[in-house]
């Protein structure tokens, strides 16, 4: 089976699950093979998380000794962008691991 109920994110740097139907459309065997995809990338997410993290650290030091205005605005914007990709990562976390296990365990 092709993974092509996943599309690439690159905002995120992951490929998020885009379904053409219903997951219980599909045939047993392609929602095994779609949760066994998104587990091995939902697997990746905390690290990808922390890397973001320590990015957003940098910045807030930069932050703290740039006396210029603009600059200042401009790494707030580049913080801001960083935390928004973090909260968006944790939903996609959160939601997807609710979603698919109680999928699984409704139709297995």
């Amino acid at each position: 089976m092709s993974h092509s109920c996943f599309v690439y994110d690159e905002r995120l740097d992951i490929h998020v699950p885009s379904l053409d139907r219903p997951f219980e459309d599909y045939q047993l065997s392609e929602r095994l093979a779609m949760i066994e995809k998104w587990e091995d990338t939902r697997g990746r997410i905390p690290t990808k998380v922390k890397k973001l993290e320590r990015e957003i650290e940098g910045k807030l030091a930069n932050l703290n000794e740039e006396e210029d205005f603009d600059l200042s605005c401009e790494l707030n914007g580049e913080i801001a962008e960083l935390a928004s990709r973090i909260n968006d990562l944790h939903i996609w976390y959160r939601t997807s691991q609710d979603e698919h296990s109680i999928s699984v365990k409704r139709h297995l």
